[in-house]
């Protein structure tokens, strides 16, 4: 693995006490003749790497972190923030927003590629694989467990209960995600515009969520050409490095001259890895069945997952619901409701919805078989790309970290997004507060109203307790998500045992 342009000599850290149990870092590291670094090897020679820390403890800390990546992906990123910046010291703040401020133009779970991007930083390639497989595998054996738990038992009236506690702290969670990105990237009336408009072109017009995405894009550009004030985001000056150096420079951190035969054999590699498996369920089950449609549409999918999962989720329960009828509208809340209580990227829901689907639609195999290859070939196409987002960009941050025309690009989506996840609200607010809807058309606007008549004054109550929680106290989201899947235990058993 080709290594970056370190000094000429070894890299010393820091002054202090730099290793030892207090640092995470042995004193004295062993290594294998393959794993140390030549500090004299030039960019893009093929000598060995050193893992720049031991590989062993830095496997053990990706994974106590992926036991913690609850709350979405401002927790996820807190959490690496705590343990690599603050307690390890293995990167520093400066560098690790800067490999952050990359993962967010990216379409994808950013937290995640976050997690590879580090890993390759400090331990190359293999680095990268391993924190990014280790930032989702938890996530994913208990959203398959959660998944089999609902299929098998959720019509029983303690699963249906316990759904109607978490349903309604999913749609306060939604409302707490717009208010926060809201405040944080509408800094304009332009912005707030063209989150207004993202949000009609979705809930009045049911455009298509790509085409909304990139139409902000444009619009970000456009602003920024004609009044960059307008796209330039309020800031309150660059973090601060007021804390310990870091054990690693930045300057010997892992890097890869770029290059284009280095990025046409990354592209390559990445999307034969990639597309091999759903290629290879095309054509032992029919470009028809459940499993091609499930992995070319949520393929598809993580190409435009701009803006984090609830930027996508409306897209992706409509078509589940409307298109494919894979699930039922309100079984979309429940199925995030579980990834809201699982560790890793909330997009993970995707998990369940080709669970189910595919339970619900097996073909000729057994119903469960075809529940478990869905929910695996689902998560493979979902998360790979992540993969090769990182490995093929990364040589090139710097470029687009000063490139202020993509900055804007990024600024309009942003805009955008609040708007998209304002329309994800308001669908999971009809399906969850109100037993039945109609649909009203009047030529391109299409309007869901409720009927008031079925309002769940149950379902209104759990949401206003958990909005107070989540924006007043705020609480956690597993703390709100355990008090509220209580109380709909309790609700819903309590004439039970009466």
């Amino acid at each position: 693995m080709p290594a970056a342009p370190p000094p000429t000599s070894p890299p010393s850290p820091p002054s202090g006490p730099s290793t030892g149990p207090a640092s995470g870092l042995p004193a004295d590291p062993p290594a294998a003749p393959d794993e140390v670094l030549d500090p004299s090897a030039a960019p893009g020679d093929d000598r060995p790497v050193r893992d720049l820390v031991p590989f062993g403890a830095a496997t053990r800390a990706w994974f106590a972190i992926s036991l913690q990546t609850f709350g979405g992906p401002a927790g996820q990123i807190a959490v690496m923030q705590r343990t690599l910046v603050d307690e390890k010291r293995w990167i520093g703040q400066r560098r690790f927003l800067h490999a952050l401020s990359y993962c967010m133009l990216l379409p994808g779970p950013e937290a995640q590629q976050l997690a590879v991007y580090t890993g390759w930083l400090l331990n190359g390639l293999r680095g990268g694989l391993v924190a990014g497989v280790l930032f989702v595998l938890p996530g994913v054996v208990a959203l398959l467990v959660l998944s089999a738990v609902y299929v098998a038992f959720g019509d029983t009236a303690t699963v249906a209960a316990l759904f109607a506690g978490l349903a309604p702290a999913v749609l306060a969670i939604v409302v707490q995600a717009v208010h926060r990105l809201g405040t944080r990237a509408l800094t304009s009336p332009a912005l707030v515009g063209l989150a207004v408009g993202a949000f009609v072109a979705l809930a009045l017009l049911g455009l298509p969520f790509p085409l909304v995405i990139a139409v902000a894009g444009l619009a970000g550009w456009l602003l920024h050409r004609l009044a960059p004030r307008l796209t330039t985001p309020r800031t309150n000056g660059e973090a601060a490095d007021d804390g310990p150096p870091p054990l690693i420079p930045d300057d010997v951190l892992h890097a890869e001259r770029p290059s284009t035969g280095r990025a046409v054999r990354v592209l390559a590699v990445g999307l034969v890895v990639w597309l091999a498996p759903l290629a290879l369920v095309v054509a032992l089950t029919g470009a028809g069945s459940v499993f091609s449609e499930q992995g070319v549409f949520f393929a598809g999918s993580a190409l435009v997952t701009f803006g984090g999962a609830y930027a996508v989720l409306a897209y992706v329960a409509q078509r589940a619901v409307e298109t494919y009828a894979w699930l039922a509208p309100g079984e979309m809340v429940r199925g995030l409701a579980l990834a809201e209580t699982t560790p890793g990227p909330l997009i993970m829901v995707v998990q369940f919805v080709a669970f189910v689907g595919a339970y619900r639609h097996p073909g000729d195999l057994d119903p469960w078989v075809a529940a478990l290859v869905g929910a695996l070939l689902t998560t493979w196409v979902t998360f790979v790309p992540s993969f090769l987002f990182i490995f093929l960009g990364a040589p090139y941050v710097e470029r687009l970290r000063g490139n202020a025309g993509l900055a804007a690009v990024l600024t309009g989506i942003t805009a955008a997004v609040v708007g998209v996840i304002a329309n994800l609200a308001l669908y999971f607010a009809l399906h969850t507060l109100f037993g039945t809807t109609t649909t009203h058309t009047l030529g391109p606007v299409s309007l869901e109203v409720p009927d008031l008549t079925s309002l769940d004054p149950v379902a209104v109550g759990i949401a206003l307790v958990a909005a107070v929680l989540l924006l007043r106290l705020r609480w956690s989201v597993l703390r709100t998500l355990g008090v509220c899947a209580a109380l709909g235990l309790v609700v819903g058993l309590l004439p039970a045992l009466v």
